[in-house]
């Protein structure tokens, strides 16, 4: 079993409190910290953020929210070991092209860290601000996670689809492992099966406002459907019960994910706040120790 931190790049933006919370968490044994993305937050908005009861973005628009691959560039360069994963970046407002480049660079530069978490959006005026379409979105992510991957692959490659097209073209540097692992997330169904299609891993985002366990189903049965093995995708959830400020012993509710056949468990940063020097080693003690090899 691995841990995560999330809501990492919007809780701490600035420099020095993004080094105390990435070294903190690498000492403590955390395997990854997930960062959030928004190009603009729009003054008024009537989409509903499906990730709290309220239906709309924590914070206001004034909140400092970092560009997600820059702010992880930041923090690989002050740890080790640490693994980042945008949680997620809204890949269909991405030219795919250069945010191929940009997160290979990261992973080359970085030693093999980076993970794209990746999602379809949700907040139609922000589509509308940069100027792309929000119909048929998930169709031109799917294109995206294919030509990404085929740039990576190898040299001189071609790619021809509805959305992207291009021929004998090279990017590189190429990513350590030959490629980056790419993790869907999203509540939805559609969003399982991707991530069961195409997916490294599945990540129903914290606080997402639906029962996520069926959907844990809905992406081995949708690997299975495409010739995966389901064991393939990685899945990611959080654990309420795990949280330090719950009150409970954490360990029931980490061994329920476990049988779930959860990989790795995240927790918001907020879990543990405000005394991160003494939470996060004493969570890494009592908990990360334990399940490491679980």
């Amino acid at each position: 079993m691995k841990f995560a931190i999330h809501f990492a790049s919007n809780t701490f933006p600035d420099p020095a409190r993004a080094t105390r919370l990435a070294r903190l968490a690498e000492a403590s044994g955390f395997d990854s910290i997930f960062t959030v993305e928004h190009v603009v937050w729009p003054t008024n908005y009537t989409s509903t953020y499906p990730y709290a009861a309220s239906g709309r973005l924590p914070g206001n628009p004034s909140t400092p929210l970092p560009d997600p691959l820059i702010w992880m560039a930041y923090v690989a360069a002050v740890t080790t070991g640490l693994r980042l994963m945008t949680a997620v970046v809204i890949l269909p407002q991405r030219n795919p092209l250069v945010l191929a480049k940009a997160v290979a660079t990261l992973d080359y530069m970085s030693g093999g860290r980076i993970e794209l978490g990746i999602g379809v959006g949700w907040l139609k005026e922000e589509f509308a601000a940069l100027g792309i379409p929000f119909e048929r979105r998930g169709k031109r992510a799917d294109e995206y996670v294919a030509a990404m991957r085929a740039l990576w692959a190898a040299d001189d490659v071609s790619f021809k689809g509805e959305f992207v097209n291009f021929s004998g073209v090279n990017s590189n540097p190429k990513p350590v492992r030959g490629s980056v692992p790419i993790v869907v997330g999203g509540h939805s169904e559609a969003a399982a099966k991707r991530a069961g299609r195409l997916g490294d891993g599945f990540f129903p985002s914290i606080g997402a406002q639906v029962d996520i366990l069926p959907l844990l189903d809905v992406v081995r049965r949708s690997a299975e459907a495409a010739g995966r093995d389901p064991k393939a995708v990685e899945l990611i959830t959080g654990c309420p019960g795990a949280s330090p400020k719950s009150g409970t012993d954490p360990r029931p509710a980490i061994g329920e994910r476990i049988a779930q056949g959860v990989g790795r468990v995240v927790l918001p940063v907020s879990a543990f706040l405000p005394n991160l020097e003494e939470t996060l080693p004493q969570f890494g003690e009592k908990v990360i120790r334990q399940f490491r090899d679980a």
